[in-house]
């Protein structure tokens, strides 16, 4: 069985590199602009500077057999399944950031701590609930 993604948006970030890129989105990702297309913008009501909320994205550079590897590409850990790591090598390469909506202008969003290199597709949007990070 199969199942259909269809990206709303994508990032646009001064990140090109996945290699170079933070791991975490707190370990130094930098502001980023999610620009979403247009036909969603409805979706976007109600988000606001300040509102933590998850964005979920395509890894769309991921390599998609992997289901073992070194957690953060550190070849002195040890070889563990990918699904117990937040790598972005996996089966189907869903990325989840934490983020801090900076500012809302139409059908973009301006966020701090983003990781996800430039290009990325945007697959969803949710808001972060309980307490902030």
């Amino acid at each position: 069985m199969t199942y259909e993604i269809r990206p709303i948006g994508v990032v646009e970030s001064a990140l090109t590199d996945p290699a170079t890129a933070p791991k975490q989105g707190v370990e130094g990702g930098p502001e980023a602009w999610l620009s979403f297309d247009p036909a969603v913008t409805e979706g976007l009501q109600n988000l606001s500077a300040g509102d933590d909320i998850f964005v979920l994205t395509w890894l769309h550079l991921a390599d998609r057999s992997q289901l073992a590897v070194h957690p953060r590409d550190n070849p002195a850990n040890p070889l563990t399944g990918v699904f117990s790591t937040r790598s972005a090598d996996r089966p189907n390469p869903i990325g989840l950031h934490r983020v801090q909506v900076l500012a809302v202008d139409g059908h973009r969003l301006r966020v701090a701590n983003l990781e996800a290199v430039d290009g990325t597709p945007i697959i969803d949007v949710k808001p972060a609930l309980g307490p902030a990070r």
